[in-house]
């Protein structure tokens, strides 16, 4: 997943200086496997109540410690990606995109829903798959995320319905933390429908959805990827009254599917989108280009790409 947040220059900072991302150095406090697929995890640290809870699918990064030297190396300054991609690879912390499923700052606790899955090369095992194979209580990793104590706003999140608005919100099993999120935090007048592709049936989840917003699970059993949730959306999406403008619509590269209006016009319908990139790409075209969606009426996003580590 991509991100365009504010991000830290230090791990502490004193009151005076609070930044509108911080670093904030949590433990493993609980592991819970919710299904063959996803385990939830629950962080802990006293800096964790500063860890502000904007809901809906807010992004943050897990640092994971360099095989190395931990995060002994881990940079702190304004550069500090580009600067941890200069140190030599066993120096380098994992970092990867992860949605907050639950904050709790009374306790100082965040909850991360991740998902485990089987890895057929070694391209394909990323940090976090790796982390998550040994993961145990006591564990310690770094989450850069969103500090409470800024006025401002994060950024971060890319769920912006219009009130009132018919939703469409699909993703497969990357994306399943995020839409669970979103559901919990829609009015109680929301409608509309969630799609949710997942590698097998035992991973659907209960989900605290709105009355009238239905949760379809889509189980792939051994099918490519997006094959159960291009059909299943496309014609959910045909159903829906898009006030259809012909607007500017550009053709993207795979690795470039991030298209996410910082905020919704007033309209009768909202989609939002985040799957495997080419499965994310086939739908905006059908949605956006076809059937006429307006640009700032969704959010289309990348998660991850086939072929490419994505944990």
């Amino acid at each position: 997943m991509s991100t365009q947040t504010q991000e830290p220059t230090e791990h502490t900072r004193p009151e005076s200086a609070v930044r509108a991302w911080d670093i904030f150095p949590v433990g493993v406090r609980a592991l819970e496997r919710l299904s063959p697929s996803f385990i939830r995890v629950t962080f802990a640290g006293e800096s964790l109540a500063h860890f502000a809870d904007n809901g809906y699918d807010q992004r943050f990064k897990l640092i994971f410690p360099a095989p190395a030297c931990g995060f002994d190396k881990m940079p702190t300054s304004e550069r500090w990606y580009s600067e941890l991609r200069a140190l030599p690879e066993e120096e380098q912390c994992g970092v990867r995109t992860y949605t907050v499923r639950a904050v709790r700052r009374e306790l100082a606790e965040v909850d991360v829903d991740m998902v485990i899955h089987e890895a057929h090369s070694a391209d394909e095992s990323g940090p976090a798959l790796r982390w998550l194979q040994e993961a145990k209580v006591g564990d310690e990793v770094l989450l850069l995320g969103p500090d409470s104590r800024w006025d401002g706003p994060h950024g971060g999140v890319d769920f912006h319905a219009p009130e009132g608005a018919e939703l469409l919100i699909a993703g497969d099993e990357t994306a399943a933390p995020a839409i669970a999120a979103i559901l919990e935090d829609l009015p109680v007048t929301a409608r509309g429908k969630a799609f949710i592709e997942v590698p097998e049936a035992a991973d659907a989840l209960e989900l605290d959805a709105p009355e009238e917003v239905e949760v379809v699970w889509l189980a792939r059993e051994g099918a490519v990827w997006g094959d159960r949730l291009i059909p299943a959306v496309t014609e959910a999406a045909r159903t829906m009254d898009f006030a259809k403008r012909e607007d500017q619509f550009e053709e993207v590269e795979d690795e470039m599917v991030w298209e996410a209006p910082e905020a919704a016009a007033q309209s009768d319908a909202y989609v939002w989108i985040a799957a495997e990139t080419a499965v994310v790409k086939t739908l905006r075209f059908t949605i956006r280009k076809e059937l006429g969606l307006p640009k700032e009426s969704g959010a289309f996003m990348g998660y991850w790409r086939n072929g490419k580590p994505w944990d």
